[in-house]
């Protein structure tokens, strides 16, 4: 429970200050391999675990892949759903109507409208999971993704061990 309360704290740091990452998370290329992490599996009945390493501010970055696009994503268990940001979701084939940005959301920086999407498959190295409920953010409401809890409750535990976090499948 502590841990959780540690991550959930990382989390709302996070994203409260998220304008300030825009600058200091490079955006992968579009040739771009996903960051390097450990990522062990048994066998094919064992669970898929990934381990992540806080960076030196200590949120978790990574990188997930969306529709054959690797995107760069903050964990963040404050959030509730998947939230990509405009940029983001763009890059990755996701372009809803404008019309479709009627999801009330509150952020650090107030209240914005956003569009409810499903993504088909999100994978974060040997971890996948499928039919994501997520947001996209209107433009420039949200600086990087964040990778919230439509994936992470999917999950069977993510559990905080010193610096590294821990995602298992």
């Amino acid at each position: 429970m502590r841990s959780l309360l540690f991550i959930g704290a990382i989390a709302i740091a996070g994203t409260v200050i998220g304008n300030s990452l825009a600058g200091k998370i490079a955006e992968p290329s579009p040739a771009a391999k996903p960051a390097q992490v450990a990522s062990m599996q048994s066998s094919p009945a064992a669970p898929r675990v990934v381990a992540l390493r806080a960076d030196a501010r200590g949120h978790f970055a990574t990188d997930i892949l969306v529709q054959n696009q690797f995107v760069k994503a903050l964990v963040d268990t404050g959030a509730s759903v998947v939230a990509f940001s405009h940029e983001d979701a763009k890059k990755a084939g996701i372009v809803p109507a404008s019309s479709a940005y009627t999801v009330r959301m509150q952020t650090a920086n107030g209240v914005v409208m956003a569009a409810l999407v499903r993504i088909p498959e999100l994978r974060l190295q040997g971890i996948t999971v499928r039919d994501v409920e997520a947001t996209v953010m209107p433009p420039g409401a949200l600086p990087i993704t964040l990778l919230g809890m439509s994936f992470l409750r999917r999950l069977s535990s993510f559990e905080m061990n010193g610096n590294t976090l821990l995602l298992k499948q």
